[in-house]
Parts: structure tokens; sequence; C-alpha cells
């Protein structure tokens, strides 16, 4: 049997991006806004939030992200999220489109008992991945989930919204 050298699979495989690049369905310049519902779990708490985003493709593959995310307080803890993250964009079916994304964010934390208050923020890495599912010509159902790694713990966040995209 006959291997394949290791040049011949990184040529292989950037003919496969390029490919992909090129069926990809976003162009450089597209915009899009949207909302979105948010689950959130780190360690042994969990809570649901709701969210909006900006996306702008700076290339055909490339896209940029920034979203926040505001979480219903719970247990008397209020937390919100504000995300700044960059998709690659592949195309694997007819208006089907998923990416890996890694990103950079800030995570806020408020907890109010009796009349008294304290709150925190913590910086983070985020990382994951996401789905686009076109509907329309201008609107995107999306889903997406996020490893966020802050300070203190660690958090997963899993979310599913709809886009407009202009």
């Amino acid at each position: 049997m006959k291997r394949i050298s290791i040049f011949k699979k990184v040529a292989i495989l950037a003919i496969a991006l390029t490919m992909s690049v090129v069926a990809n369905a976003q162009y450089q310049g597209d915009k899009a806004i949207g909302g979105h519902l948010a689950f959130g779990s780190g360690g042994s708490y969990t809570n649901n939030g709701i969210g909006v985003k900006f996306q702008y493709n700076v290339t055909d593959p490339i896209r940029l992200e920034g979203s926040y995310t505001s979480f219903f307080k719970k247990d008397y803890i209020s937390m919100w999220d504000f995300s700044a993250n960059v998709h690659w964009l592949f195309e694997v079916a007819d208006k089907i489109r998923l990416y890996p994304l890694a990103g950079l964010g800030t995570m806020g934390i408020k907890v109010e008992v009796r009349g008294l208050s304290a709150s925190e923020s913590y910086f983070g890495l985020r990382l994951g991945g996401g789905m686009d599912v076109d509907l329309s010509d201008h609107l995107i159902l999306n889903f997406q989930l996020k490893y966020q790694t802050i300070e203190d713990g660690n958090r997963t966040m899993l979310s599913a919204g709809l886009a407009y995209k202009f």
C-alpha cells in the first residue's frame, strides 16, 4: 500500500478548504443582526438568558460577531456576557454552514440578597462552534455552543436564535 506524503496531504487539505470558501454563501461585506435564547452552565449553576448579536463578514469565509447575553436572575444571582468572536464558515450543504469559533469576552455576575449586593466581572477566552441554516435570502436560523474560560471557573453556553442578513 502506498503512503501519501505530508506535502500531498497538506495540498489536498488546501484544495478542499479553497473549494469550501468558493462555495460559501456568505460574502464579504454581508451583515446580520439578530437575537438568541441561551442556556448557560458552569459548576453546579445553570441559568437561561436572552441576547442580541451583530455579524459582519470580513472576507467570504471569515465573519466577526459581537454578542451580548443577559441571563435571568436565579437564586439571587444575575449574569451578563459580552463576547467578540471570529467564525470560519464552511458550507456543508445548500443553505447550511458550520463554523468553529474563537473569541474573547467579559462575563459579569451580580449577587443581591436582602438589599445587599456585590458584583464582579471576569475576562476570558471563548471556543466553540455553530451552525447557520438559511430560511430565506435574509433570515438565518443559528445554533451555537461556546466553552468560556474565566478566572474562577469555566462556563458552557448553548444558544439558538434568528438573524436578519442585509
